[in-house]
C-alpha cells in the first residue's frame, strides 16, 4: 500500500541454485491435505479473460489483504485473535480469498542461518524490543495455543494456509517487500530492481523458495512477483523503465513456475502498480522497441494474470474513474477491443478507504464496487488488519482503513460490511 501522501499517485541466483532441504523449514503439522477432486480444484489456469479450475468453472477472487511483510514477519493481528477467528470473519463476509503478504528478508534469514527459520518468539523480540516483544508474544500464544516457543515464522504462514484450506479460502501469496517494513515509498530501498534493499538474486531466490514451500499449501493457487514497483530516488532512477521491467519479471516468472508449475503468476506494473497499458496494448516496452509476448513464457502462458492498484480516493466522477481503470489495465478483459493486443484476467489487488467515516458511500468506493461487479473482476480490498504489530516505527499501530477493529474482534464499520462489502463479494466471488 502507498503511504498516505502517495495514495493518489498513479513488487538468477536462486533459480539455478539448489533449494534448501525441505526438512530444514518443514511446515507445522497441520491438516493441509487436498485431493485432486476436491476444492480448490486446481491447478488453476487462464483462458482468455478468465481464471479456470479443473472442472471448467470460473474462479474469481473476492478478498482482502492480510499483511505479513512487517518487521515481525508473520500475519498481523494474531496477538488479538486466532487464525481461525480471523479467517472465519473473512469468510463470513462472503469473501473467498486472501492476499497474504511476505518479505524476502524472511527467506534471506533462513539462508543466512543454515536453513533454519527464526522462531516467532525471537522475531517478536527483535521487532518490538526486549520489553514489548515478549509481552506481545505471550498474547500471541494465548490466542493461538497450538503454537509454542519452537514455532517458526513460516509455520505460522503454514497454519494460515491450512485454515484457509479448511474454510475454502484461496491463498494468493504476495511478495510485498524485500526488507521487512511498511510499504511503500520511493526512498525505502525497496522500490525497484537493484535498489538498496532489493537484491534481484535474493528476490529470485525468495520467490523460488516460497513457490516450492507453497507445495505444502493446497489452498495456494497463485503468487505475485512484487508489490508496487516504483521509481526510486537517486541514480538508480535511470534504470526505471518498461524494458528493464520485462527483463526482470521474466526472471521472476521463470523462478515461480520452475519451482511450482501449478501456480498462477500475477504481473504488476509501474508507478506503484497503477497501470499495465504497454502489456495490454502490446506497445513498445520503452526505451527499447521490444514488446510483451506470451511466447517469452514458453509452456506457461496460460498461467499469467495482470494486477493493478487504485487509490484515486478523491475521484468525484464515476465515469472518469471507470475510464481510468479500463485504460490502466482492465482493457485486457475485453477481447472485443481491437487495442487489447493481449487478453488476460485482471484483478484489482489493492484499493481501499478510511473505514472510520462515510467514505464507503462516496464516489470512489461505490464506483469501484460497481465497476468490479460489472466486469466480474477479482479484487482484494486493503486491508483486513485493524492494527499492525509495528508500522513505520509505531507499535500496535492503528489502521483506520482496516475492515476489523483494532483488536480484530468485529467489523470497524458494520454498515459498510452489510451494505457494501457483502454485496460486492456476492456479485463477484466464484470458485
Amino acid at each position: 500500500m502507498l503511504n498516505s501522501g502517495l495514495r493518489s499517485l498513479v513488487s538468477l541466483l536462486a533459480f539455478g541454485c539448489t533449494l534448501l532441504p525441505a526438512a530444514l523449514a518443514s511446515p507445522l503439522k497441520v491438516e493441509n491435505v487436498a485431493r485432486a477432486d476436491s476444492w480448490p480444484y486446481g491447478p488453476l489456469v487462464t483462458s482468455g479473460r478468465d481464471m479456470k479450475n479443473t472442472r471448467g468453472g470460473n474462479v474469481v477472487y473476492a478478498g482482502t489483504n492480510w499483511p505479513g511483510h512487517g518487521e515481525v514477519m508473520i500475519p498481523d493481528g494474531l496477538q488479538y485473535q486466532s487464525i481461525q477467528t480471523i479467517v472465519s470473519k473473512i469468510k463470513s463476509a462472503g469473501m473467498n480469498a486472501i492476499r497474504l503478504t511476505y518479505a524476502i528478508q524472511m527467506i534471506d534469514d533462513i539462508y543466512s542461518n543454515g536453513g533454519k527459520d527464526t522462531t516467532v518468539k525471537d522475531s517478536f523480540t527483535k521487532a518490538l524490543g526486549s520489553t514489548n516483544g515478549p509481552k506481545v508474544y505471550s498474547q500471541f500464544l494465548a490466542k493461538n495455543p497450538s503454537f509454542n516457543d519452537s514455532t517458526t515464522r513460516l509455520q505460522v504462514f503454514d497454519a494460515v494456509a491450512a485454515e484457509c484450506l479448511k474454510q475454502q479460502v484461496f491463498v494468493h501469496l504476495d511478495n510485498h517487500m524485500s526488507k521487512a517494513a511498511w510499504c511503500c515509498s520511493t526512498n525505502d530501498g525497496n522500490a525497484w530492481f537493484g535498489d538498496r534493499d532489493y537484491n534481484v538474486d535474493n528476490w529470485v531466490r525468495g520467490l523460488t523458495y516460497m513457490a516450492n514451500h507453497g507445495k505444502n499449501w493446497p489452498a495456494l493457487t497463485s503468487m505475485s512477483l512484487r508489490n508496487e514497483l516504483r521509481k526510486p530516488d537517486g541514480g538508480l532512477s535511470s534504470s526505471y523503465n518498461w524494458q528493464n521491467w520485462y527483463t526482470n519479471i521474466k526472471k521472476g516468472t521463470n523462478a515461480i513456475h520452475g519451482a511450482n508449475p501449478d501456480l498462477l503468476i500475477f504481473l504488476s506494473g509501474l508507478d506503484f502498480d497503477t497501470y499495465m497499458t504497454p502489456v495490454v496494448q502490446g506497445t513498445a516496452l520503452s526505451p527499447g522497441s521490444g514488446k510483451f509476448s506470451t511466447a517469452d513464457f514458453s509452456g506457461y502462458a496460460n498461467k499469467l494474470v495482470l494486477e493493478i492498484h487504485n487509490y484515486q480516493n478523491s475521484a468525484n466522477n464515476c465515469n472518469s474513474l471507470k475510464s481510468s481503470l479500463y485504460n490502466s489495465g482492465f482493457q485486457a478483459l475485453h477481447a472485443d477491443d481491437a487495442k487489447a493486443a493481449n487478453v488476460f484476467p485482471v484483478l484489482l489487488t489493492e484499493f481501499g478507504f478510511d473505514m472510520a467515516g462515510s467514505a464507503w458511500q462516496g464516489t470512489y468506493a461505490t464506483c469501484i464496487a460497481q465497476y468490479l461487479a460489472e466486469q466480474k473482476a477479482g479484487w482484494f480490498i486493503w486491508v483486513v488488519s485493524g492494527s499492525y504489530y509495528i508500522r513505520s516505527g509505531g507499535q500496535d499501530f492503528e489502521e483506520t482503513w482496516g475492515l476489523l477493529k483494532h483488536d480484530y474482534s468485529d467489523w470497524r464499520n458494520s454498515a459498510y460490511v452489510e451494505n457494501g462489502l457483502k454485496p460486492l463479494a456476492k456479485a463477484t466471488a466464484q470458485g
